[in-house]
C-alpha cells in the first residue's frame, strides 16, 4: 500500500518569493516550517532600506504573512531562530521582536552568521502550530 504525502508547500505574494530551490513554507500535520526569511519587500525583491530595526520589522511581516497564508498567526508560533550578520544588533532585534511576540513567547535560538543571502543582516526562520 502506497502512502500519500501529508506535506503541502506554502506560497503567498504577500511575502518574497524564495530565491533557491525551496518552498515558502511547508505544512506538515499541524506544523508550519517557515524557511528563513530576510529583509526583502514582496512587493520588489529587493532589500528595505532603513536600519537593523527596519529590517526587523520587514523579517517579522514575512513571516507572518506566510503564517497567515494558512489561517494561522504570530501568536502561535512555537519556535524562532534568528540568525544575525553582527551580533551587536541583538539588543535593537529584541526591541522589535517583543513588538510581535506577546503571551506565550516562542522557545529562540539567535546565532551570528559568517554571512547570509544576499548580504543580508537578519534572516529568521520560524515553525508555527497551525491547528
Amino acid at each position: 500500500m502506497e502512502k500519500k504525502s501529508s506535506l503541502k508547500a506554502v506560497s503567498t505574494n504577500e511575502a518574497p518569493a524564495a530565491i533557491g530551490p525551496y518552498s515558502q513554507g511547508v505544512v506538515a500535520g499541524d506544523l508550519l516550517f517557515i524557511s528563513g526569511q530576510l529583509a526583502l519587500d514582496p512587493r520588489t525583491g529587493e532589500f528595505v532600506e532603513g536600519d537593523i530595526l527596519s529590517m526587523t520589522h520587514r523579517v517579522i511581516r514575512n513571516v507572518q504573512a506566510i503564517a497567515e497564508s494558512v489561517g494561522s498567526g504570530l501568536d502561535r508560533v512555537v519556535k524562532t531562530t534568528i540568525f544575525l550578520a553582527d551580533m551587536n544588533d541583538f539588543a535593537a532585534v529584541n526591541e522589535v521582536y517583543s513588538q510581535y511576540f506577546k503571551g506565550v513567547l516562542p522557545a529562540r535560538a539567535v546565532v551570528q552568521a559568517a554571512a547570509l543571502p544576499k548580504g543580508g543582516k537578519i534572516e529568521m526562520e520560524a515553525v508555527v502550530h497551525i491547528a
